[in-house]
């Protein structure tokens, strides 16, 4: 009878392991709110701004990291956003501009009510990103990424690919995050970026954790071989779950790290057929 009881009590423990970890599965594993990357929508922005608005907050898009499209204020931009619950916390700056002129910067950043401030693109010689660019994007970084703190917003590097090169125990890229400082420059991985050159978008996010505050969410093509030139046709760029990114195991390692906002990136020539089919995997997606 003690065995019986005993052989009982571990079945019941099993099934409710089994039955906690159903319930476990069942949990969505994207959490955040939906957002975008206006480049996404660069073809229809000319069209129609309150137009390509509408379609964005149809989708169920709340967020944007965007600037005023031609013609339009910030302020201007910001209230057709808000006026369709959509928020602007994220927003991007020319290398050139906010070295130059980084309170201009900081101005249109406040206007649109952002909160972080992203370069996308570090200048360099075609194919030949050297340590020397590497050095003073870290001086340029580290300079600029202080005098937006000091007026409430926040830094945030955008890799592109090309800094995946080898350098030293590590890469181009490892310098630049490893000499810049954590309290004035942030990150913002963009997965394709990432993996187009060789990176583990997952083994970044483990290593620099919460350096990272911002996402770019983008797929690539299966079978597409990259290299460290920082481009790609822009047909490589497939709706999330269709291509060769391990998109769930990105999205546990960046909640893990803290990632705050996770901006949907489409650069293909589809995006309209391929941005509700990346929202649909995203909801598909379980823990």
């Amino acid at each position: 009878m003690k065995k019986v009881t005993i052989a009982l009590g571990m079945a019941l423990m099993l099934a409710g392991g089994y039955q906690s970890q159903a319930q476990k599965s069942n949990k969505p594993l994207y959490t955040a709110p939906f957002a975008a990357q206006a480049y996404t929508y660069r073809f229809s922005w000319p069209h129609g701004v309150e137009a390509t608005l509408d379609s964005i907050k149809a989708l169920g898009i709340t967020e944007l990291e965007a600037g005023a499209p031609k013609g339009y204020t910030e302020e201007q931009f910001r209230k057709l956003a808000n006026d369709r619950g959509i928020s602007i916390p994220g927003t991007g700056a020319g290398y050139e501009q906010i070295v130059k002129d980084p309170m201009s910067v900081v101005k249109k950043a406040k206007a649109l009510g952002a909160k972080f401030v992203m370069v996308a693109w570090i200048p360099h010689e075609k194919n030949n990103f050297t340590i020397e660019n590497a050095k003073k994007a870290v001086e340029d970084f580290n300079r600029v990424g202080k005098i937006l703190k000091e007026n409430d917003l926040t830094f945030a590097f955008h890799n592109h690919g090309y800094e995946f090169q080898p350098y030293g125990d590590g890469t181009l890229y490892d310098y630049i995050v490893q000499n810049t400082n954590p309290e004035y420059v942030s990150l913002e991985l963009d997965v394709l970026w990432a993996a187009h050159p060789g990176a583990d978008p997952v083994a970044l996010l483990n290593k620099y954790g919460s350096r990272y505050k911002l996402m770019h969410l983008k797929d690539l093509k299966k079978g597409v071989k990259g290299d460290f030139s920082g481009g790609t046709p822009i047909t490589n760029d497939v709706a999330l779950g269709t291509g060769q990114i391990d998109i769930p195991g990105i999205l546990k390692a960046a909640k893990k790290a803290g990632v705050k906002h996770y901006f949907i990136e489409d650069e293909s020539p589809i995006q309209t057929q391929q941005v509700p089919q990346t929202i649909a995997y995203l909801k598909s997606l379980r823990e």
